[in-house]
């Protein structure tokens, strides 16, 4: 449709060590945390920038996002805003130009360009498009925003238990029953020294 285009939105934090991966670094210590996202998050930005779809960093904390020096000026940004992570999450979706908006993190290794394609090409059909993480939440939620009202983007993400094993299935649950979903495949994130030590295995196999 003429004048609409795919957003892509990757939620990124200032990677100051102790305020990055908290919980990794409970395990792993505070640089080591701070290292692995530092990196991750430039291996990412650097992986899934493509012509067909924007990109767009939502930055916290929100002052970064006009000063922060430490992301690659071809992204355009704005500042996370207030609230739990389902009302940040919901502001893309009501701020951005017309078109399909996709949301990612910056902590899956394993997130490629093709994982990105596909989930603009899922929304070419569905209305919703989840990417499931193994610990029950999701990497990636996208919709194709022709049909959304002010109270579904405030209530998409209601009630929501995130960073729990919960969290996707809450989700689904807010999904009107008229509405479709697309999964795509199940990745990793990385929370915990477990999930660092999983991943440095399946990076040696």
């Amino acid at each position: 449709m003429a004048g609409r285009e795919n957003h892509l939105v990757i939620f990124v934090r200032a990677p100051q060590i102790g305020a990055v991966k908290r919980r990794l670094a409970e395990d792993i210590g505070d640089f080591a945390a701070w290292q692995f996202y530092r990196r991750t998050t430039a291996d990412l930005l650097h992986r899934i920038a493509d012509p067909r779809w924007r990109c767009w960093l939502a930055v916290t904390p929100d002052g970064f996002a006009d000063r922060g020096r430490f992301w690659t000026g071809r992204y355009s940004r704005f500042g996370q805003g207030r609230g739990d992570l389902g009302q940040r999450m919901a502001a893309p979706m009501q701020r951005l130009p017309p078109g399909p908006v996709v949301i990612v993190g910056s902590d899956i290794p394993d997130l490629g360009r093709g994982h990105i394609a596909g989930a603009f090409a899922e929304l070419s059909q569905a209305d919703f498009v989840f990417g499931p993480a193994a610990d029950g939440g999701y990497w990636l939620v996208g919709c194709k925003r022709l049909f959304m009202r002010e109270d579904l983007r405030r209530t998409l993400f209601r009630g929501v238990r995130w960073s729990t094993r919960h969290a996707l299935a809450d989700t689904l649950a807010n999904v009107p029953p008229h509405r479709s979903v697309a999964l795509l495949e199940t990745l990793h994130d990385i929370d915990t020294g477990k999930d660092f030590a999983a991943w440095h295995g399946r990076r040696a196999n």
